[in-house]
């Protein structure tokens, strides 16, 4: 993938940056994603904004760590070095998923630089994920089975649209299994309420109806104010991108 290539802390990281002109918005990924899955918002916000999204490592040519670490707290940290390159004092983030987990992280770790932070159908509390549900699926990723197992949830969530649908199986199977498994163990490990306590900014939570647990972001202690789409998949994005776009324009300039 073509863009600006940054030294990161475990590697290269490509960045998607152009427009200019106030508070910038930086954008980060699903797993399995890129920074082309931001392309209606960025091109939406670029006759007025600086835009920018972040491909994060192992992702869309974005260097994969040497040492496996793909801790949530350390892809927070592509997110720092990518802000001091790019010389974002203050920024608005977004983050999509796994991509929303690690701009939670950042933003409690540097709250003074967030201007404001939008979740999209975020990962919540893993540490509350049931383990007999998550023990078998992790045991079928690092067996012979990894193909139809992660294709089949890939199905379960990648909603309606089989143009979408189609281009994330692409985009999965782009991403390197190791990246995949240790991600998803990331998040499994991840509890994001240090990191909400520690960020007391403008937030919003956009989540579609099947992101309703207690360990949702919205559920947590006294919750965050969130928005469901409807009729849309897990890339609420990719799926409705005009409708994202307006709740996008309505946050950043409330």
């Amino acid at each position: 993938m073509s863009g600006r290539r940054l030294t990161g802390p475990a590697g290269a990281l490509v960045v998607d940056d152009a427009g200019q002109g106030g508070v910038p918005v930086l954008f980060t990924h699903s797993l399995a994603g890129n920074s082309s899955h931001w392309t209606a918002p960025l091109e939406h916000l670029r006759g007025h904004r600086r835009a920018i999204a972040l491909n994060l490592r192992a992702h869309g040519g974005s260097d994969a760590p040497r040492d496996g670490d793909y801790a949530i707290a350390s892809m927070a940290r592509d997110v720092a070095v990518a802000a001091d390159a790019l010389g974002l004092d203050r920024f608005a983030l977004v983050g999509h998923s796994m991509g929303a987990g690690v701009a939670m992280a950042y933003a409690g770790a540097s709250p003074e630089r967030v201007d404001r932070l939008l979740l999209v159908d975020s990962i919540g509390d893993g540490t509350q994920l049931p383990a007999a549900e998550m023990e078998p699926f992790l045991a079928a990723l690092q067996s012979p089975s990894y193909q139809a197992a992660i294709e089949g949830y890939w199905a379960t969530i990648s909603g309606p649209n089989r143009a979408v649908a189609e281009r994330l199986l692409r985009d999965l199977r782009a991403t390197s299994r190791e990246a995949v498994v240790a991600v998803l163990k990331a998040v499994a490990a991840f509890d994001p309420k240090p990191a909400l306590a520690a960020y007391r900014g403008p937030a919003l939570a956009v989540v579609t109806p099947s992101n309703d647990y207690p360990f949702s972001l919205h559920r947590l202690g006294a919750g965050m104010p969130h928005r469901v789409v409807e009729g849309t998949g897990h890339w609420l994005h990719l799926d409705k991108p005009d409708e994202f776009n307006r709740i996008l324009d309505r946050f950043l300039e409330e």
